[in-house]
């Protein structure tokens, strides 16, 4: 470990004191307390730890071909992406060094089981509260009383005594703010005072409270939002509880989109990595081809040595893309790590992944209405402003209903009792035990009355408001211009999928036309000399043929954006969520708890709050979308074409081609993922 050391300067203080015998003496913390050391930590194997340490070498410059390969369905890889790890992964790893930013499948629990802002830490607050205590106390206390001995001197009056004080309560919260209070309190009393009937005596009383708000603090819908602050702008009622809870949700609902995004962006960037190194491969073959003629026509005096260079150096270039492809950065290897880590595998164990999705290329039209309409409800970006929304509005009615005095009713009742006993002898006897007394009734007592507290001027409710209308219209503002921009966006990922078909028939159109220059300038090449043009036309065939099998992942992928921009990624690909599974003690508990339930014989009497949220919504639930598929294409071979009743298969007289038949995907079996 290496440490840098900044020197200063400063003024020097003549008055410190010398060295000290101590300061010669070695500290603990030099040699031990600052030492870095490793902790010991109780580790929980799970697949992603088993994948981190039986990893083999990474693939380098190994021939893909001999390689045995795993063949991978899109449904699959998504599949294995979202059931494989607790950590929704990113390709961007950010983190390795932020792990507190990471989303887990355990941040909603952590959200609802928060002990300070979770769903059950507000409920606990209106939880039936027990509190007892018991003291005892010694008295011997000199008064300043005269008392004259029979000799004549001052002996001060003791008071002495023993004295016992037991209290118990039982009190509940109710959700209209009152409190319901039910307290025990005896006292036990031994003392020296005179014109005491009895030497000990018990007192005590038994007595039942109510405290109900009349104005500031209540109604259910306040202390649902409240809760147990007491400052005006602080929340942590059930209901904002249970908001933030669904925030949780949709953040988590987001993470899992993203990852189901990065998925078929890797899937299909392993599928175009493929098309590329196969197409590098055509053009150096091609190229190696043209050397080797040229080197015979050399050989048989027929050649010039500067077209033999020139097709050899094409032959390198070529053998240069073909590494790129294979070992790159942006090579094969490198994609193939990059799906392997979404699927939580190891980066290397022999196998080479092989996507067999065979990709779309038949026009897909969606309706622009009806994917409006399902962007601006399924987005989970706009449920989630909405919930925010929703807790704003929530805050503005606590803190309007804040803005009023405190006005209490306040009721007691109580029975008293005394007795020489706490319970048991003498009790035939006027107070003879305590317990038989209060159980009597003779001496009863009542209490009931208002109280009134409020500041004058109402300043920090006042203030609270403000506060609270300002934060709303804010989350208004941020709402209405979160669903501008998913329109918009929206209409770019229309405008995208028109773009890529075009540009996809386009660059076919350019792969075939390149081909049939290649051929018949291959026929042609003994007939001249100049083979410029021919390695020229070389080069162009591999690039159209790059720019195809891109534009067809491109395709692909503006699919994938505009189901993203509309909100049915998740049901695109098959993708549910759903709560795992509950604890074993669990399933009993809510069967004996149900047995006790019933409905009520007329609810519509009953008034009730209203309710945060309008019914459940399952993200995963596809939604009819009125499109259009397998439409004719003039200049577009039969590849690309398909038919009503076979979407996407291609037509029997085509020839057999590199490029993957297209396929239907709307349909998939569904997943759960948990």
């Amino acid at each position: 470990m290496v440490a840098a050391v900044a020197g200063g300067c400063g003024m020097v203080n003549k008055s410190a004191p010398k060295p000290g015998p101590h300061d010669t003496q070695a500290s603990y913390h030099d040699s031990v307390g600052l030492q870095i050391a490793y902790p010991e930590v109780n580790e929980c194997m799970n697949e992603a730890a088993v994948a981190a340490r039986e990893t083999l070498p990474p693939l380098v410059d190994e021939d893909p071909s001999k390689l045995p390969t795993y063949d991978l369905t899109l449904a699959e890889a998504v599949q294995m992406a979202v059931r494989q790890s607790p950590v929704i992964r990113d390709l961007g790893g950010t983190f390795v060094n932020t792990p507190n930013f990471a989303t887990t499948v355990y941040d909603p629990s952590l959200a609802h089981s928060n002990p300070a802002f979770g769903v059950e830490a507000a409920l606990a607050a209106f939880d039936a509260q027990y509190d007892a205590a018991l003291f005892w106390n010694k008295a011997d206390v000199p008064n300043n009383v005269q008392v004259l001995s029979p000799g004549g001197q001052f002996t001060p009056s003791v008071f002495q005594g023993t004295t016992g004080n037991f209290r118990n309560e039982l009190s509940k919260r109710t959700a209209q703010g009152g409190r319901f209070a039910l307290r025990q309190i005896t006292i036990y009393d031994n003392n020296n005072r005179p014109f005491r009937q009895f030497t000990s005596d018990f007192v005590g009383w038994v007595e039942a409270e109510w405290r109900q708000p009349l104005m500031r603090g209540a109604g259910t819908e306040f202390n649902r939002i409240v809760g147990t602050s007491q400052f005006p702008g602080q929340y942590n009622g059930v209901l904002i509880a249970r908001v933030n809870e669904d925030v949780a949700l949709a953040d988590f609902e987001a993470a899992i989109i993203r990852l189901v995004n990065d998925v078929e962006q890797a899937y299909w960037e392993l599928s175009v990595g493929y098309r590329f190194l196969e197409a590098t491969l055509r053009g150096r073959e091609s190229a190696l081809r043209t050397f080797h003629f040229e080197d015979v026509r050399l050989e048989v005096g027929k050649g010039r040595v500067d077209l033999v260079a020139q097709t050899e150096s094409q032959f390198y270039q070529f053998q240069a893309q073909v590494e790129a492809a294979l070992s790159g950065e942006l090579g094969l290897y490198a994609r193939e790590q990059r799906l392997r880590y979404l699927l939580g595998l190891p980066s290397a164990d022999g196998r080479l992944i092989k996507p067999i999705t065979p990709p779309t290329d038949t026009k897909v039209v969606f309706d622009w209405e009806s994917a409006v309409s399902q962007a601006l409800q399924r987005r989970v970006e706009i449920r989630r402003q909405r919930f925010n929304l929703k807790r704003r509005e929530l805050e503005l009615y606590a803190a309007q209903l804040n803005r009023r005095p405190q006005l209490d009713f306040l009721g007691t009742y109580r029975v008293r009792g005394l007795g020489d006993n706490l319970i048991g002898s003498n009790s035939d006897e006027p107070l003879g035990n305590l317990v038989g007394e209060i159980a009597g009734g003779d001496y009863q007592e009542w209490q009931a009355g208002l109280e009134m507290t409020f500041p004058v001027g109402l300043r920090a409710a006042s203030n609270a408001v403000a506060h609270a209308r300002l934060s709303l219209n804010r989350e208004r503002a941020l709402l209405n211009e979160t669903e501008l921009r998913i329109s918009h966006s929206l209409a770019d990922a229309v405008r995208r999928i028109g773009l890529t078909h075009s540009l996809l028939m386009t660059n076919y159109n350019s792969l075939n036309a390149d081909l049939r220059q290649v051929k018949v300038l291959e026929a042609r090449t003994g007939l001249f000399d100049d083979l410029d043009v021919l390695l020229l036309a070389q080069r162009q065939l591999v690039n159209s043929e790059l720019s195809f099998y891109r534009s067809l992942s491109d395709y692909n992928l503006a699919i994938r954006d505009l189901h993203r921009e509309k909100g049915s990624l998740l049901a695109y690909n098959g993708v549910t969520l759903a709560e795992g599974p509950w604890a074993a003690d669990a399933y009993p508990d809510a069967y004996e708890l149900g047995r006790f339930l019933s409905p009520r014989q007329h609810p519509e009497t009953v008034s009730q709050p209203p309710s945060i949220t309008s019914g459940p919504f399952d993200p995963s639930q596809p939604q009819n979308t009125q499109s259009m598929m397998g439409m004719s294409m003039e200049g577009l071979s039969p590849m690309l074409e398909s038919s009503d009743s076979e979407a996407g298969q291609p037509s029997p007289d085509a020839e057999p081609d590199p490029v993957p038949s297209p396929s239907d995907r709307t349909t998939r079996m569904p997943r759960v993922m948990r």
